[in-house]
């Protein structure tokens, strides 16, 4: 089928997530087809750099061989079959080495589809524990200001951009905020910790768990704190006996420069939620790790009723945890990892000199996660209703680059694998669009 009529058909069957479909009718909407390396294809044969990594979660680039193997190989033995009374090789296989790659201490894995199961999951987790711990005042959360978990319930209920889900509070319990600066400037930081202090003090007693994205709150708009900061505040959450739930979704899988953002702090946490990133940007797949105490407090006789009733009908689906394997194989083989602070450094340098330009009031970049802030010649942010971040990712698609912005922040998250000359040029197409529409 044609660019047209495929573009109506979506128009007339597809309800697309985080769209004002007002808006979307008005355009033709790109239709892409197949992709290859750090390219997407429209259906027209153009071609675009994936600035975001397809929702953040491309990470060795689009058909690498290795991954298509591992996901044709395991297709031939066995497609799904349940983990409720059963297990199965992919799913065995796929969570010792996950575990072997974690950090210390986290020594098992429940599956499921999506980062906010990941954090689901985990919630319910610290609650039940606690409660069969005999903690039965330890019913809240604590969690960052603008804090973004996923879109179920509970990983809602922990989050805290009111643009997503001001509308939904009537559903939500409700949790104890942090507010975090999210600028890595050392007294602000040092005053959220002395507020996280007064509230572990007069509030620790009834909170199950701390639960927060390590380095990088990626929805807010890439709002960062210091590996320093977050270790001081995990340690104040655990001596009020609080335990901590790291949602690396975003961080984990190498974007942050190690392959998991929590070994850059230097703590263990009792639960890591994992997606996104999993599978490479294959397939659906998440996982939430834990340590051995957690899983033994779910042991018992079957009249106590310590079981964790959860769980997933796709919960380790055997494709998507081969082609997790190979995954994980790759970082090793193509030095993954190595090339994420390579880029780092050149994404630093390059941002900085943009930063000279009239309309960018800053940026900030952990790994390969960068945010660049637009705003007028004096330093302010746009009117909400000009919609100038959107205009600018607009304007690189026809100069062949796919980047999305959370207002006016046009947010950078290439694939991992991205080469010197790629990201040179989705920069220089970045650099373009802000002239395209804000002029010099």
């Amino acid at each position: 089928m044609d660019a047209k009529t495929l573009a109506a058909i979506d128009r007339s069957v597809v309800w697309h997530p985080f769209t004002q479909h007002a808006d979307w009718e008005k355009q033709p909407p790109v239709v892409i087809e197949k992709g290859a390396g750090v390219y997407l294809f429209d259906v027209e044969g153009n071609r675009y750099i994936d600035g975001v990594s397809s929702l953040w979660v491309n990470v060795h680039g689009h058909g690498h061989p290795h991954l298509l193997d591992a996901i044709r190989e395991q297709s031939e033995l066995l497609q799904h079959s349940t983990l409720l009374g059963l297990a199965s090789t992919a799913s065995i296989t796929f969570a010792k080495a996950l575990v072997d790659k974690s950090l210390p201490g986290l020594t098992r894995v429940f599956y499921s589809d999506s980062g906010s199961t990941s954090v689901e999951i985990a919630l319910k987790m610290a609650f039940q524990w606690q409660q069969q711990q005999g903690h039965t005042k330890r019913t809240r959360f604590v969690a960052m200001s603008e804090a973004y978990h996923g879109d179920t319930i509970g990983s809602v209920s922990v989050g805290g951009i009111d643009l997503f889900h001001a509308i939904y509070r009537p559903l939500l319990f409700d949790a104890h905020r942090l507010e975090i600066p999210g600028n890595r400037e050392a007294s602000a930081e040092r005053q959220a910790l002395n507020a996280a202090k007064r509230l572990f003090q007069e509030h620790g007693d009834e909170i199950a768990a701390f639960v927060f994205e390590p380095l990088v709150q990626g929805a807010a708009g890439m709002r960062m704190h210091t590996p320093e900061f977050l270790a001081e505040l995990c340690a104040l959450a655990k001596q009020a006996g609080v335990l901590l739930i790291a949602d690396e979704v975003a961080t984990g899988f190498g974007r942050t420069g190690t392959l998991f953002a929590m070994e850059q702090v230097g703590i263990s946490p009792d639960f890591l939620c994992a997606a996104k990133g999993i599978t490479g940007g294959t397939l659906p797949l998440a996982a939430t790790l834990t340590t051995e105490a957690i899983y033994e407090g779910f042991k018992g006789k079957t009249d106590e009723y310590r079981t964790f009733f959860h769980g997933h009908t796709y919960t380790g689906n055997p494709i998507a945890c081969a082609v997790a394997l190979a995954s994980l194989e790759l970082f090793e083989s193509e030095g993954t990892l190595l090339n994420v602070r390579e880029r780092a450094v050149q994404l630093e340098k390059r941002l900085a000199q943009m930063a000279g330009r009239k309309f960018i009031r800053g940026f900030r970049q952990q790994g390969l996660m960068a945010g660049v802030d637009l705003g007028d010649p004096e330093g302010n942010a746009f009117l909400p209703n000009e919609r100038i971040g959107h205009k600018v990712c607009m304007a690189c698609r026809p100069r062949g680059a796919i980047l999305r912005p959370l207002g006016d922040t046009v947010i950078l998250m290439p694939p991992l694998c991205i080469s010197s000359a790629a990201l040179d040029e989705l920069l220089d197409i970045l650099n373009d669009a802000i002239t395209d529409v804000l002029g010099d």
